[in-house]
């Protein structure tokens, strides 16, 4: 596998939710994904930056742009130092939230692509990785 370019994206702020959204989407169109499967992309990084943001107190977005075997892909690593997740089979069961929101974020973003790892635990924080081929 190469790695044909990457980056980071700080989440700190509001704004940098969008920002992190934004980058992702110039990154997938960038490596010449399909409209729909950078929608898909973006939906889940809307909902992973969001929880970096909210629950992790503030993180990173890295992002690679990958080469495999003829194809191409977009790696994106969520990592924050906040109180880590406590549950990760509750966090991840659909309906289920520690907030006021529909519980489908994290679950919901792991149906978005193809690749989704969550390495988390209490006070340890949270590093998610996605992957989304073109």
């Amino acid at each position: 596998m190469i790695v044909r370019s990457s980056g980071t994206q700080p989440i700190r702020l509001e704004q940098d939710v969008v920002l992190a959204r934004q980058t992702a989407r110039k990154v997938a169109t960038e490596c010449g994904m399909r409209l729909i499967d950078q929608t898909k992309l973006v939906t889940a990084v809307s909902e992973l930056a969001r929880n970096t943001m909210v629950y992790g107190g503030g993180g990173d977005m890295d992002w690679q742009v990958l080469e495999d075997v003829g194809r191409v892909g977009v790696r994106l690593k969520f990592s924050d130092n906040g109180p880590g997740i406590a549950d990760i089979r509750l966090a991840m069961t659909d309906g289920w939230t520690s907030g006021g929101g529909l519980g489908l974020g994290l679950s919901g973003a792991k149906r978005l692509v193809e690749e989704f790892e969550l390495d988390t635990a209490p006070g340890e924080g949270t590093r998610i990785t996605i992957t989304r081929w073109t």
